[in-house]
């Protein structure tokens, strides 16, 4: 698996259910979010912004793409069907066919921009991992099908050597005709 082709295969609006648990707390949460995801210009306006801010040679990126998301959960303390939702803009940076970094201007485990790592397995799983200011996020997502991914992830301490979250996600493309 290389970035071009896991972009094009991740593309789409996909239906997610997720089951995390915070070790910190102590607590289950279920999560269903609608996902969708969509490939962006490099002449995008919200792509140029998220290189300017951090340096980036734009001749260097590849496949940006934008996600958004809205998502119900059943840990929301005043309502729990309440809706949170946002959006992230995310720029592939390649060192090599199998590796390189990702700009995120929105992060994962914290709301700020970040810089992820990012490489492929042998199995053409990908694998995230950012280090935040209060944590450090490793994600990853593989494909079972054209049409149904798994997403899982382990949120640990800033040191590394706590675990405070782990969730694990089951995602299927929805398909038009």
């Amino acid at each position: 698996m290389d970035l071009a082709t896991f972009v094009e295969r991740s593309e789409g609006t996909w239906r997610s259910m997720r089951s995390g648990h915070s070790l910190a707390f102590q607590q289950f949460e279920e999560v269903l979010s609608q996902i969708k995801i969509e490939r962006l210009s490099p002449a995008d306006p919200q792509v140029v912004e998220l290189l300017e801010s951090t340096s980036q040679d734009p001749g260097l990126i590849q496949s940006p793409f934008r996600m958004e998301w809205s998502a119900e959960s059943d840990w929301e303390p005043d309502d729990p069907s309440e809706v949170s939702s946002g959006s992230c803009v995310l720029v592939p940076v390649p060192a090599d066919p199998s590796s390189g970094s990702l700009l995120r201007s929105v992060g994962y485990a914290e709301a700020e921009q970040a810089i992820s790592s990012y490489r492929f397995l042998s199995d053409g799983t990908f694998v995230l991992s950012t280090k935040y200011g209060q944590s450090i996020a490793e994600e990853r997502i593989w494909f079972v099908s054209e049409h149904v991914r798994c997403r899982s992830s382990v949120l640990r301490t800033s040191e590394g050597s706590g675990v405070l979250q782990t969730s694990f996600a089951s995602e299927v493309r929805r398909l038009t005709l």
